[in-house]
C-alpha cells in the first residue's frame, strides 16, 4: 500500500529535532532507519502528519567506554554495534545479538535506539538490553532523564517516552568476566524470533531477557531468582515461561512458545555457564 500524505523536515541536531516535534504536536513522528515505522506507514497503521528526519544526527552515533558502563548513542547503526571492539570486550552479549538483527541492509541502515524505541517485543535487541539491566537517555524541552530498561516498555509498540522526547543514549553496564548466551528459534535465517533468549552469568548474578514471549519484552526475574537460590540450571530455566502472555500465530502456538522458551532458556545458561 501507499502511505498517507505527510509533511517531511530534516533535523540537524538533537535539539532542533525535539524543537520540530513541539511544533508539530502529537502526529508527528521520528524517522531514522525507517525500517520499523514505514512498513507500518504503508499499511496505514501509522498514518503521521509529519516525518522528522533525524537519520544524519552523526552526534548521536557512538560507542564509547564511559567507566562501569558503555554509552551508546542511539542512532548508532547495528552494524557498528555488531563489530564494535568496545562492546565485543565489555558487552559481547549486545554485540553478538546485533549480528542476528535482520539482514546486512536492514543492519546497515537500522538504529539501535529505533529498535528500542518501536516497542516491538520480536525484537531482538529490547530484550537483550533488558536483560543487561541497561538505562536509556531520553531528552526532551524540559531536559534530559534516565530510565531503567525494566520501566521502559508500557505494551505493544507502546513506551513511556514522551511525544515531544527523542531516546538519545543507551548505557549498558560493563559483564567483564561473565558468561553469556543469545539463542534465537526462527523459521529461516533473517526471519523475526518465534521465540528468543539472551542471557548471562556471573558469579551470583544473571539476567535473562526473552524476545517473543508477551506484548513486551520480558525479564524472566524468576529463572535468575532461582538460581540465585541453588536451583539447578534445568529446574531454573523451567520457570522461563512464567508470567508471560506469549501469543499464538501461524508459527506457534502459545503452548509452543512456552515449550521452546524454557528449553532455549536452559541451553542458553548451559553455554553461558561454560563461557
Amino acid at each position: 500500500m501507499i502511505p498517507a500524505a505527510f509533511d517531511y523536515v530534516r533535523a540537524e541536531s538533537a535539539e532542533e529535532a525535539i524543537s520540530l516535534i513541539g511544533q508539530h504536536g502529537d502526529e508527528s513522528k521520528f524517522l531514522a532507519g525507517g525500517h520499523s515505522l514505514v512498513p507500518l506507514m504503508k499499511l496505514r497503521l501509522a498514518q503521521p502528519t509529519v516525518l522528522i528526519d533525524i537519520g544524519r544526527l552523526t552526534d548521536l552515533s557512538y560507542i564509547r567506554d564511559d567507566g562501569d558502563m558503555i554509552a551508546i548513542g542511539a542512532m548508532t547503526r547495528h552494524m557498528d554495534v555488531e563489530n564494535s571492539d568496545v562492546l565485543r570486550q565489555h558487552a559481547p552479549l549486545l554485540a553478538h545479538a546485533a549480528s542476528h538483527v535482520g539482514d546486512p541492509q536492514v543492519r546497515h541502515r537500522g538504529t539501535i535506539g529505533g529498535s528500542i524505541c518501536h516497542s516491538d517485543s520480536a525484537s531482538d535487541l529490547p530484550a537483550t538490553t533488558l536483560a543487561l539491566g541497561a538505562t536509556y537517555v531520553a531528552q526532551g524541552p524540559n531536559g534530559t532523564r534516565e530510565i531503567a530498561a525494566g520501566d521502559f516498555y508500557q505494551g505493544f509498540l507502546t513506551t513511556v517516552l514522551a511525544p515531544d522526547e527523542l531516546l538519545t543514549e543507551i548505557r549498558v553496564p560493563k559483564m567483564d568476566g561473565a558468561g553469556w548466551s543469545f539463542q534465537k528459534f526462527n523459521r529461516r535465517a533473517q526471519d523475526w524470533a518465534i521465540v528468543g533468549v539472551a542471557a548471562w552469568r556471573r558469579n551470583g548474578d544473571s539476567g535473562v531477557g526473552l524476545v517473543n514471549m508477551g506484548s513486551v519484552p520480558i525479564l524472566a526475574s524468576g529463572v535468575s531468582s532461582a538460581l540465585s537460590s541453588g536451583a539447578s540450571i534445568e529446574d531454573a530455566a523451567a520457570q522461563a515461561a512464567e508470567g508471560c502472555d506469549p501469543t499464538s500465530d501461524l508459527n506457534a502456538s502459545v503452548e509452543y512458545r512456552e515449550h521452546l522458551a524454557r528449553v532455549l532458556t536452559r541451553r542458553a545458561l548451559e553455554e553461558a555457564s561454560a563461557g
